[in-house]
């Protein structure tokens, strides 16, 4: 069982940035992020390989949101710039023991418990 946890959420104005880290209790192979709004199902938003030589993102957020990956530290990021109010949500690390990049909810065994990420107008 991998654990989890997610930080660096929080309210920032459109234009901002913000950089959300997730880390794993273990080393976990492909990993990614998703988000959700009230009322949605869960969206996804990047994905990183094992290597971190592929990523891959939704088309809502290419080109504003990057992930990375420290094994070193068992630590994802997701460094989020230009953000809009639409990027509001709940925002969800995931991994799995699998390596390559995957982009659906049901490809990765793990989550964490979620972080808020607000975006003013």
């Amino acid at each position: 069982q991998v654990q989890l946890v997610e930080s660096g959420g929080g309210l920032v104005q459109a234009g901002g940035s913000l950089r959300l880290s997730c880390t794993a209790s273990s080393a976990s192979h492909r990993m990614g992020w998703f988000r959700q709004t009230p009322g949605k199902e869960r969206e996804f938003v990047a994905s990183i390989s094992w290597s971190g030589s592929r990523t891959t993102y939704a088309d809502s957020v290419k080109g504003r949101f990057t992930i990375s990956r420290d094994h070193a530290k068992n630590t994802v990021y997701l460094q989020m710039n230009s953000l809009k109010p639409e990027d509001t949500a709940l925002y969800y690390c995931a991994a799995d023991s699998r390596l390559n990049i995957a982009t659906t909810s049901n490809q990765y065994s793990y989550w964490g418990q979620g972080t808020q990420v607000t975006v003013s107008s």
